[in-house]
């Protein structure tokens, strides 16, 4: 798929028809420190307009400022579907916290016995209607786990820079129509919005499987897809995430957090990136800068062109955002703040810094315990 796809972003939920009979399904929303965002999410899933049987779960991590008491009383002042509000307690050596919190709730919902699980994050806002295109997507296409990459906010003039740009580079490194390939290796999620057939999870033996995963979403899809599931992902056009990014520092930190471990915290997967990035969006303006100085003006029709090209790309991924196309040119500084943010990342990881995440600091993959960082 490569680039290519950016010529379209119509990568919505696929055709679709509603069953005859709703299956239940039961949702879970694990959550650290989310009292001052969940006004703007619960209410929306506490409002789904699904015909079958549901219920939420919400696990409060461990939270300091009293998230499961706001969950409470919003559910109280909304009604909708039955909540139940609970606490996993702090998760044990080599566990993440966010999937500790997970087990729980799927451990509840394991006697309601559902037939599907979604999986969503606390800041995450859907419409009245996204459980029920979930499910009739999931089941009009025989698919074990369908998921959606909310729309992150878009405000502030660092998020209009940084936040498309987030997700055209994610969609380079795992191409969504290969995903929904049968038997290809690509494989990915986006954690803010995941239908995940509970016989697939029971199957892949998730969460306990990828119970260390910093990047769990896609760890997630890994052994879904390892384990012969079918898997789906697009883009939202209604499941909108609720949390603010307005500073540099905020979208630095949420993309240092995970970059490295994304790369599985490999030296020579890093330099690769680091090349790559360069080369492919760092060189085109570079090039037409020292053709024009220097009078090349094959080296600089090269690097225009190049640049054209590039700009052409990202142009879909800004108007899904309904950012101006002006921003588009702008691409190659952007890649270099996310070539700067992979650097951090991993010189974060060798200080002992990486992955920290809401007071909680995960070693990476397959290090024994006892060198984890403290957990606090």
């Amino acid at each position: 798929m490569g680039q290519g796809f950016f010529w379209r972003t119509d990568l919505r939920l696929p055709p679709r028809r509603e069953p005859e009979v709703w299956p239940s399904v039961c949702v879970v929303v694990p959550a650290r420190d989310e009292a001052a965002v969940l006004p703007a999410s619960l209410p929306s899933l506490l409002a789904q307009d699904y015909p079958g049987p549901a219920e939420i779960f919400l696990v409060d991590d461990g939270s300091s400022d009293g998230t499961g008491e706001v969950a409470r009383a919003l559910a109280e002042r909304h009604g909708g579907l039955p909540l139940t509000v609970t606490s996993p307690g702090e998760p044990p050596a080599g566990w993440a916290g966010k999937l500790w919190a997970v087990r729980r709730g799927m451990d509840l919902a394991r006697a309601r016995t559902p037939e599907y699980l979604l999986l969503t994050d606390a800041d995450i806002a859907h419409g009245p209607d996204s459980l029920r295109e979930l499910v009739a997507a999931a089941r009009s296409g025989g698919y074990d786990l369908v998921s959606q990459m909310a729309r992150l906010r878009v405000e502030t003039l660092w998020e209009r820079l940084v936040v498309p740009a987030f997700v055209y580079f994610f969609a380079q490194l795992y191409p969504f129509r290969w995903i929904a390939v049968r038997g290809s290796r690509t494989a990915a999620a986006a954690g803010g919005c995941v239908l995940l057939r509970t016989g697939a999870a029971e199957r892949a033996g998730v969460p306990d499987v990828i119970r260390h995963a910093v990047i769990d979403d896609v760890a997630l899809a890994k052994a879904v897809k390892r384990t012969g599931g079918h898997l789906w992902l697009g883009l939202a056009d209604r499941v909108d995430s609720m949390r603010p990014y307005p500073r540099l520092h905020d979208l630095w930190r949420m993309v240092s957090r995970s970059a490295y471990a994304q790369l599985r915290h490999n030296p020579l997967l890093l330099t690769g990136t680091v090349l790559g990035l360069a080369l492919v969006y760092l060189v085109p303006p570079v090039a037409l800068l020292v053709g024009a100085v220097a009078g090349s003006a094959v080296t600089a029709a090269a690097g225009g062109l190049a640049w054209l090209v590039m700009t052409a790309t990202y142009v879909p991924m800004l108007r899904y955002y309904r950012q101006p196309v002006r921003f588009a040119p702008l691409l190659p500084f952007t890649a270099l703040l996310y070539l700067l943010m992979t650097v951090d990342s991993a010189v974060q990881h060798y200080r002992g810094r990486g992955s920290a995440w809401k007071g909680r600091t995960y070693a990476r993959p397959g290090a024994p315990p006892e060198a984890a960082p403290e957990q606090r």
